[in-house]
């Protein structure tokens, strides 16, 4: 007999998404989030998404490396409590040193987190959960929790080809940027060959990538009869993907793979008192706001380039406001410094002309989210792919930290702000960013209740995600034809040779009587 009860909360679901706007769920769900090894920035994707589960009745869990930020009652934050990501870490230093600061912390979290009294009492309880989701970057320690459990990837940065392939959907070398080679838009044959072989590359070492396989030496040690951490990834009902094609690079995506790009952006709330008079007080000439992200530290910043802001900025006529850590002598009078600024609130100032910014997937987005023009110097990760991105669509300008000059800073800004393409072309792309039948929160949240009504939801997974690589490109089918084309040359030739035999033979005995 069917039961009607859940089949009219489905109805009502799918009905309030037509309308806009979602039906009430038919219970209320425990939802375990895992981001034991994260930024704030990415807390802040997770936190949006959790506030907006627990606004529907949902009980949330989120184990983190940061201390309780939630005042909501149906949010329960717990953290592991391990030292290694409590220092941030010094972006302007060598990338082989910081990626294997990095790799050391990593390692050492999925060590040691298992041995920690929030996490194994969240280990011991795991299955009470009806969902839970993880974070794609540097989470695999946390993959554990996920064993006969249903669960939804969240990408708080742009798609990785590698987790796109583990769900079927092979991402074209042809246009789609990789961190190594940033710049989607350059099509030469020879661009083209180096990031197919860096998507190859990418395929075939990964699951030997020495952090990788660090931490499932430490895992297997734990829990000796867990399946590998990749194939636990296989898993994976469903992606939310924290990108949106009106600010990036159409792709061709599954069912599965869902873009919520933008969710945790959000109308501008009202600034401090002495904050707002400050920016109101630039006049015309407005004010610029200069900060590189949650990770990077101002004070971790070399001090040539320090010193090159401080006298970009003394020639200006604008205000500038910098989320610095630290004190600065001698600092024009035009220049505000402070250790945090409720970024959002300052981009949507009517009075606000450019973001300068390391261009952070989550920056990025609320530039464009509240129209402010970029200028764009990224440090390391998926920043590049992101500053071309800019550049390229002319919401702003792109310089290389290494070839900055004052003059370089100064013109660059002096352009952004006279010339009016950027303004108009950034709040072109913010009206295709807001014009959604429902708002990312929404979709994200509609998603996550539907993986949990059905179960983990099966249907929406590709097959092409359980075929092996000589499977997926058809290479056994290939050789096949292959053999199969020769069999026919090989047929073919002794046909003819057959054929020109009996003709020469009779040619021959025909000269012989003749």
């Amino acid at each position: 007999m069917i039961k009607l009860a859940p089949l009219c909360v489905l109805v009502a679901a799918v009905a309030g998404v037509v309308a806009g706007e979602l039906a009430p769920p038919e219970r209320s769900y425990k939802i375990l989030m895992l981001l034991p090894v994260s930024s704030k920035s990415h807390r802040n994707v997770f936190m949006s998404l959790a506030e907006a589960l627990a606004d529907r009745g949902h009980e949330v869990t989120m184990l983190t490396n940061h201390p309780k930020s939630s005042r909501h009652p149906s949010i329960h934050e717990a953290t592991h409590g391990l030292p290694y990501l409590k220092e941030n870490m010094n972006t302007f230093q060598n990338k082989n040193k910081r990626v294997t600061i990095l790799r050391e912390k990593v390692v050492a979290i999925a060590r040691e987190m298992y041995r920690t009294a929030a996490v194994k009492d969240l280990y011991r309880r795991r299955k009470e959960f009806d969902l839970m989701l993880v974070d794609n970057m540097f989470n695999e320690g946390a993959y554990p929790f996920l064993h006969e459990v249903p669960f939804i990837t969240v990408f708080t940065s742009m798609l990785n080809p590698h987790h796109s392939a583990v769900q079927g959907n092979v991402l074209h070398p042809a246009y789609i940027p990789s961190i190594t080679y940033a710049r989607s838009s350059s099509t030469s044959a020879w661009r083209r060959f180096l990031k197919t072989v860096s998507h190859i590359y990418t395929q075939l070492y990964w699951p030997k990538w020495e952090e990788i396989s660090a931490i499932q030496q430490e895992i297997s040690a734990q829990f000796p009869e867990l399946p590998p951490l990749l194939d636990l990834e296989r898993n994976m009902s469903l992606a939310l993907i924290n990108t949106h094609f009106s600010i990036g690079i159409p792709l061709p995506l599954l069912p599965s793979q869902v873009e919520v790009g933008g969710m945790h952006c959000r109308p501008a709330s009202p600034l401090p008192q002495e904050l707002e008079s400050w920016i109101t007080g630039a006049g015309s000439a407005g004010v610029i706001y200069f900060s590189l992200g949650s990770i990077t530290q101002g004070i971790d910043m070399p001090v040539q380039y320090r010193d090159l802001f401080v006298q970009a900025f003394r020639r200006l006529p604008q205000r500038v406001i910098w989320k610095y850590e630290g004190e600065l002598e001698d600092l024009p009078h035009n220049v505000m410094i402070g250790k945090w600024f409720s970024q959002q609130d300052i981009l949507a100032h009517h009075n606000m002309k450019v973001f300068i910014t390391h261009c952070g997937l989550l920056g990025l987005q609320e530039a464009v989210y509240h129209a402010t023009p970029l200028l764009a110097i990224p440090l390391f990760a998926e920043q590049p792919v992101n500053a071309w991105f800019v550049r390229d669509s002319g919401i702003g300008r792109f310089l290389e930290l290494v070839d900055l000059t004052e003059d370089l800073v100064v013109d660059a800004l002096t352009d952004i702000i006279n010339n009016p393409k950027y303004k108009e072309n950034v709040m072109r792309m913010s009206e295709g960013m807001r014009d959604r039948p429902t708002s990312p929160r929404e979709l994200a949240v509609f998603w996550t209740e539907y993986v949990i009504r059905h179960r983990g939801a099966p249907q929406l997974r590709s097959p092409a995600a359980q075929l092996s690589w000589v499977e997926f490109l058809m290479l056994d089918v290939l050789l096949l034809l292959l053999l199969a084309l020769f069999l026919l040359l090989f047929i073919l030739r002794r046909f003819f040779m057959g054929i020109a035999a009996k003709l020469f033979c009779s040619d021959g005995n025909k000269k012989k009587s003749d």
